[in-house]
């Protein structure tokens, strides 16, 4: 389930203090109200993180990982390895 961040529209709250967080089905209609104190709300952008540098698998370990490790012979031919 992606997890959906809101803030209030206006004014602020002690119950939700103004931004909260939710876990939320994609099939779930949009939240326009705070659960807590019934104010309008808005979905914001959050940020996200992504791997800086990945290391390219070796055929050792995609052999390990259960993939069939194949080699070009020709056009169109493959043997495993």
């Amino acid at each position: 389930m992606p997890i959906y961040e809101y803030e209030l529209c206006e004014g602020e709250c002690k119950a939700c203090g103004g931004q909260f967080t939710l876990n939320r089905p994609l099939s779930a209609k949009p939240l326009t109200n705070c659960p807590a104190c019934k104010k309008p709300v808005r979905k914001i952008i959050s940020g996200f993180t992504t791997p800086h540098k990945l290391k390219p698998l070796s055929i050792v370990d995609a052999k390990k990982a259960g993939f069939t490790v194949l080699k070009r012979v020709s056009k169109g031919e493959y043997e495993r390895q």
